[in-house]
């Protein structure tokens, strides 16, 4: 049953798409609402086919980081890289980049994205997401001449700083554009193609890492930093091309631009059609805007006001759990395996077979959304992370012989499939879905930068667990990596609800009534009950 807010919350939404719109707008909403809910997958791709290219083109950018997220962290491991940066400490141990080195090199990308993730926030919220990617894209281009020609291991991690910067800006925009282009039964599919791309990124560069790895000279690590040339001109093109987000036109009351978007990405909708989706969005921003009313600001401080606020914490741990799911140590253990024990061409070898196993995992997962929920599989995902770090720890502490290491391999596979089949691809879904309209680029702005900062935590504790002139933890680490998995694990049964199959200002409704995580699929929500005019009858 409605309560008395939800009831007025409808009627002003109503009244003022009917004063801005026209008379008949609300009803027209609630059409196109109604047609979002009712569609099947087929239908939703057929009639906004141009939608999913702008987002597919726009998410590639995604491929950049994660081309960089295992580049680095294999390097570690890769002699010619060791010996331009690292020093040789003798006998068995011989060329190793040492802790500190290992540390600032995995976290420069990562400090870089902080920044450029709260400068994209601010900078899409007022100019769009567009403009703010075509610049990032340009100065990506002049970045990767510094880590190209980096002369020592300081002038790489200020490279890295630089190009992080960029990586923010790709991370954020990604999964923001997909939620506002496309409708309730594309959504999902599209920002779950951002893991997608995130992996292909790390695919990539698993075959660059395997093919340069036997190259006895500079080329050897320098031919992987040129390979990022190839991203940026033809995205940047790309996206000069692209419609704007819609939703971002209506923030900005630019209504017949907004209207000029829906038409390009919708494809042969009618105009009926055109009119009904804009009326939704005109209606979604005035109700968010009413359930603020004392603080309609577009700030990141207002992330942290009322309703907004545990929309943001659902965000950010979201994001921070893919790390503490022990992302770090398991996703790619190339320098793990290297250290102990593993030839290089075995490690690069099975470093290259696991982003392949966590592309297709991506891939599936699209058929798991489906019938599943984004709820369910983070949880469950979770859950069997957990059980699989604990697993590699117990096998590394109880034994040292080679069978022992090649069954601690077949785990991390194991476990890179589950990751990449659950919490991996659906923490997009998750945050773009969750924060509200009105402040979507600094929400996922802070969430992604959640992630970066925990994500600096990890590098600096996981340089010192692997690296074997420091702590020398080896598998046990999956002890500590587990642990929080876990803790991640109980906070998302009590803490995360599911969006699935739920529009805009539906959500917008059950934050505000304040509906419990395991609730959310359950309540019934009408956004237009108590604003749509009654039919008159002759």
């Amino acid at each position: 049953m409605a309560t008395d807010t939800e009831v007025v919350l409808e009627k002003v939404a109503a009244v003022h798409v009917e004063e801005t719109l026209g008379h008949g707008a609300v009803t027209e909403a609630k059409h196109a609402s109604d047609e979002e809910h009712n569609q099947s997958f087929l239908q939703a791709l057929k009639e906004n086919r141009k939608a999913v290219l702008w987002s597919i083109s726009i998410s590639m950018a995604i491929v950049m980081e994660g081309y960089d997220t295992i580049l680095m962290g294999n390097f570690f491991g890769y002699p010619e890289f060791q010996k331009k940066y690292g020093q040789d400490y003798g006998g068995d141990i011989g060329y190793q980049v040492s802790g500190p080195w290992q540390t600032g090199l995995s976290m420069a990308s990562t400090v870089g994205a902080i920044f450029g993730g709260f400068l994209m926030g601010g900078l899409a919220a007022r100019f769009g997401y567009r403009w703010v990617m075509i610049g990032a894209m340009g100065f990506m281009n002049a970045f990767i001449f510094v880590v190209f020609f980096a002369p020592s291991a300081g002038v790489l991690i200020v490279g890295q700083i630089l190009c992080g910067l960029a990586w923010g800006v790709f991370a954020t925009i990604g999964p923001a554009y997909a939620s506002e282009v496309c409708p309730v039964k594309l959504r999902g599919y599209m920002t779950v193609y951002v893991n997608l791309c995130w992996a292909m990124g790390q695919f990539i560069a698993a075959g660059v890492l395997r093919g340069c790895l036997n190259i006895t000279n500079h080329w050897a690590y320098q031919i992987p930093f040129a390979v990022q040339w190839a991203w940026p001109l033809p995205i940047m093109v790309l996206t000069f091309f692209a419609p704007e987000s819609p939703w971002y036109l209506v923030r900005k009351d630019r209504l017949d631009e907004a209207k000029q978007s829906i038409k390009r990405l919708g494809g042969k909708k009618s105009s009926d059609q055109i009119n009904g989706t804009l009326a939704m969005m005109v209606h979604t921003a005035r109700l968010e805007s009413e359930m603020e009313s004392q603080r309609s600001g577009t700030s990141y401080l207002d992330c942290f006001k009322g309703v907004d606020l545990r929309r943001t914490e659902i965000c950010c741990v979201t994001f921070a759990g893919q790390i503490l799911a022990g992302s770090s140590f398991a996703y790619s253990p190339t320098y793990f395996f290297t250290t102990a024990g593993m030839s290089d061409d075995d490690a690069y070898s099975l470093n290259l077979g696991g982003t392949a196993i966590a592309f297709c995992g991506t891939i599936f997962s699209w058929f798991l959304i489906t019938y599943i929920g984004r709820r369910k599989l983070y949880v469950v995902g979770e859950g069997i992370l957990a059980f699989l770090l604990f697993l590699i720890a117990i096998l590394n502490a109880s034994t040292g012989a080679q069978g022992s290491l090649w069954a601690q391999a077949a785990f991390c596979i194991i476990w890179l499939f589950i990751y990449s089949l659950t919490v991996g691809p659906i923490a997009y879904a998750i945050v773009a879905e969750t924060s509200s309209v009105r402040l979507r680029p600094l929400t996922v702005a802070l969430a992604r930068n959640t992630y970066q900062i925990v994500n600096i935590v990890s590098q600096v504790l996981q340089a010192y667990f692997m690296n074997p002139t420091e702590w020398n933890a080896s598998g046990k680490t999956g002890f500590f990596w587990g642990t929080t998995a876990l803790c991640v694990f109980f906070w998302a049964y009590f803490r995360l609800p599911e969006c699935k199959d739920r529009t805009y200002e539906e959500l917008d409704i059950l934050f505000a009534n304040k509906v419990s995580a395991r609730n959310f699929s359950k309540t019934p929500v009408d956004a237009y009950s108590h604003g749509v005019p009654e039919q008159k009858t002759e």
